[in-house]
């Protein structure tokens, strides 16, 4: 049988209070796990932010996010490990069918200085006509 792989994309939200070592530390955790039965395309660490609504009486987290790529039963493992793990207020892991920009191509200046490809020229659909139509005349009220 083949092995499939498929690509996900986690966010985690750390606890504000832990310490910067705390927090590079759970990320290296992960980042670890993640590497021993996948392959981690990318992390992007989005730092504290304000969360829309309270989570454990916390108004701030710490963000993280991870692209990967694992085989399908990985992801439920890792969000069981996400559960049991103190200091995350709350995660997400879905499945990811777009390609994820590797870091070294939206680092390179000759990629944005490509000319653009103009589109062709679309001509308008031709003008219809629509006939007129009258108004039914309407009829005198019958007197008795």
């Amino acid at each position: 049988m083949a092995n499939i792989s498929m690509r996900y994309e986690t966010i985690l939200v750390l606890h504000p209070s832990l310490g910067e070592e705390a927090v590079k530390a759970l990320i290296e955790k992960f980042t670890s796990l993640i590497k021993e039965h996948g392959t981690l395309e990318k992390v992007e660490e989005w730092g504290k932010r304000r969360l829309a609504y309270p989570i454990q009486d916390e108004l701030e987290g710490y963000y993280v996010l991870m692209h990967f790529e694992s085989a399908p039963d990985f992801p439920a493992e890792l969000n069981r490990i996400y559960k049991i793990t103190d200091g995350v207020l709350r995660t997400l892991v879905v499945r990811n069918e777009y390609e994820v920009p590797k870091p070294a191509e939206q680092d390179t200046p000759a990629q944005e200085a490509a000319p653009a490809v103009e589109a062709p020229a679309v001509e308008p659909p031709p003008a219809v006509e629509v006939p007129a139509v009258e108004a039914p005349a309407q009829a005198a009220p019958q007197q008795e």
